[in-house]
């Protein structure tokens, strides 16, 4: 959520922030509005008020009852009065929290300007791409021969955009998951949180997943749970409405979770394989720090992320959104793409972005700088350290061999027992 007096300082700035990343920028007409009218409202309230307190202690002193009686009168009228701006109070600060809660987060002032995807700039490039020696087969196609990936069972069990994963596809998922990890708690100094994958409404409104992303979220009506989307919103959520001490900053998580999405928003795109489905595996990478430090903890996020991808040894590129391609919650997001060459494109593989304090203030999480000190809000990052199945995917194509069997990357082979290669048949 933004800051209605940074809305009120700075409108017009807001507005073209809003407008670079093709948001209404009516929307901070209709927010300032209905703020006017609540200070408005507010003014009159307190002054009745102020009012019925005064005349209050001046009846308790009159000894003419005939004015006694008239007083009452007039204070029973201001009380109603009172009720009933009271009344349009609530409907106003309503509207206005409903406003406030649909203006998505501004992008940092080093976002580079653009309508959509094609404007992101590429920052970076590491690894060179293979040169196969036979035409490299995509992962719909080798999955299947292998016996690895099984599309038809996914469908008989549960829809379209499902699948089952079955012998060494499923543990090369699994190996990849404990492997990140790993390297993430005892190299990178993140704490591993094990989280529920459902999650209370609250804590969708806290993460920024409500009201935007309401038609894409999975809901149990009868408890009023929510599947995650991410890992993302469970970790937000850990110190909703906490104070935390400034020695305590930065705050590193990392955590596994299952996401569910219903992918309303990508009908009709990459319908094969397994690159987007409504279930799939993440390994998320959280923090909480001071708004001084973040965006170097962004960088260092990046690295992280990095990292990972450069050990599996598969090209990458890295790309900095432009402000009409970030999501709803970010001021500053990087990209982290791998090459697939069986599907013969980038596959992205890790969003990484600073919040600042846009979730900390919906989720009510600050920190105090200093003993006595006014709280601040933290600032908030996240990023996928690294997201499947689309490492799978990247591992599966640029690591399979002219017999069709995959070389399991050697990074990951004291997670697979041992199995160096996924061959003819299902390990």
């Amino acid at each position: 959520m933004l800051d209605i007096a940074f809305i009120r300082e700075r409108t017009e700035q807001v507005k073209e922030a809003l407008e670079s990343r093709n948001a209404d920028p009516l929307q901070v007409d209709t927010t300032l509005e209905l703020d006017a009218r609540r200070r408005e409202i507010l003014t009159q309230v307190e002054s009745l008020k102020a009012e019925r307190n005064r005349v209050s202690k001046k009846i308790g002193r009159l000894g003419d009852q005939v004015e006694r009686e008239r007083l009452i009168a007039e204070m029973r009228e201001v009380g109603s009065r009172i009720d009933e701006y009271d009344e349009e109070l609530r409907r106003v600060a309503s509207e206005l929290e409903a406003t406030m809660l649909a203006l998505p987060n501004l992008p940092h002032a080093s976002v580079p300007a653009g309508p959509d995807e094609t404007h992101n700039p590429v920052l970076r490039e590491w690894g060179e791409r293979r040169e196969f020696d036979f035409e490299p087969a995509p992962h719909w196609d080798l999955g299947p021969e292998l016996g690895i990936i099984d599309f038809e069972r996914g469908v008989k069990l549960s829809g379209s955009r499902f699948y089952i994963l079955r012998g060494a596809g499923a543990r090369l998922q699994r190996a990849l998951i404990a492997w990140m990890l790993d390297v993430h708690t005892r190299e990178h100094a993140y704490t591993e949180i094990y989280s529920p994958f459902v999650v209370k409404e609250e804590c969708m409104w806290g993460a920024g997943e409500l009201p935007k992303f309401v038609d894409n979220i999975y809901h149990d009506v009868e408890d009023d749970v929510w599947l995650v989307p991410t890992a993302e919103v469970p970790l937000t959520n850990l110190h909703r409405g906490e104070i935390l001490k400034s020695d305590e900053l930065p705050i590193r998580y990392v955590a596994y979770t299952a996401c569910f999405r219903r992918e309303k928003m990508s009908a009709g795109r990459d319908v094969r394989g397994i690159k987007r489905g409504h279930q799939f595996d993440k390994v998320e990478m959280y923090k909480l720090t001071t708004p001084e430090t973040s965006y170097d903890e962004l960088e260092a996020l990046l690295e992280d992320a990095l990292d990972i991808c450069r050990r599996l040894n598969i090209p990458l590129r890295v790309l900095e959104l432009c402000t009409g391609d970030l999501g709803f919650h970010a001021t500053k997001t990087y990209d982290i793409e791998m090459w697939a060459p069986g599907c013969d494109e980038w596959l992205e593989v890790s969003s990484l972005s600073n919040c600042e304090d846009y979730q900390a203030r919906r989720a009510g999480i600050r920190y105090r700088p200093e003993p006595g000190a006014k709280p601040r809000f933290v600032h908030t990052l996240n990023g996928s350290g690294l997201a499947l199945p689309r490492v799978l995917i990247a591992v599966m194509e640029n690591y399979q061999q002219a017999d069709g069997s995959i070389v399991v990357p050697e990074v990951l082979r004291p997670w697979m027992g041992g199995v160096d290669v996924i061959g003819g048949q299902a390990d």
